[in-house]
């Protein structure tokens, strides 16, 4: 599988998780299945970079291994396009949904199970400061185990979370909102200093950061290895 293959797999099974939202065991499913490709991709990244700058590296291939064999063999190309690579990786993870990706990839490698996912009402168009609320539901073997329980909860929840965002809002005179302008869906935080984040719209974003990457990488590696 190539890397644009790679992330057309992303796509698909970004519209899995979307089907099953917000159940929290199906979404973690695929979610974990989507990172693992996330990390396929940036690897077939590093290789196409072995390839091309003739490192010969075999066996894993990661900035870490390429670097040391770009090293060894006094490679200055191939040392350039890792420090770019980098500088690239830093500046497309600024943003909080980008790094939210990020953050998962990294804490999927070194824990293998995420803290519990949430469902949360929201608001579809937010402001700084605007609330979640998180739905309370019963789980079997962490699956939902009533889809109309859970929409009975989420009816009986939305007059109260807009109560406390609209008075939230009138106070920062902000627009009000009403029960259209609302949405359910899976959220994750990673650790207790970031905020609860929604997997499925993260998950969209990273794929445009992941073809932007892809494209540039391999401009990036083509400009250093037609150098005269």
């Amino acid at each position: 599988m190539n890397i644009e293959e790679k992330i057309e797999e992303c796509e698909y099974i970004l519209k899995r998780m979307r089907q099953f939202d917000p159940d929290p065991y199906y979404v973690n499913y695929f979610f974990n299945s989507y990172l693992f490709l996330v990390n396929k991709v940036y690897a077939g990244i590093f290789e196409e970079a072995n390839r091309d700058f003739g490192l010969f590296v075999s066996e894993k291939f990661d900035r870490d291994t390429l670097l040391e064999k770009a090293k060894i063999k006094n490679d200055q190309k191939a040392i350039d396009f890792i420090s770019w690579f980098d500088e690239k990786y830093d500046e497309e993870h600024k943003n909080v949904y980008p790094n939210f990706i990020k953050k998962s990839c990294k804490f999927q490698k070194e824990h293998k199970k995420f803290p519990k996912i949430k469902i949360m009402i929201s608001t579809k168009e937010r402001y700084p400061g605007d609330p979640n609320q998180e739905i309370t539901s019963d789980l079997k073997n962490e699956k939902l185990k009533s889809k109309d329980e859970l929409q009975i909860e989420i009816r009986r929840q939305i007059p109260i979370f807009l109560e406390v965002i609209n008075y939230k809002r009138s106070i920062h005179n902000e627009p009000k909102i009403n029960e259209k302008q609302v949405f359910v869906s899976t959220f994750l935080d990673i650790d207790s200093n970031d905020e609860n984040i929604e997997i499925v719209y993260a998950s969209k974003i990273y794929i445009s950061v992941m073809k932007r990457f892809l494209i540039e990488a391999r401009e990036k590696i083509r400009e250093l290895t037609t150098w005269t």
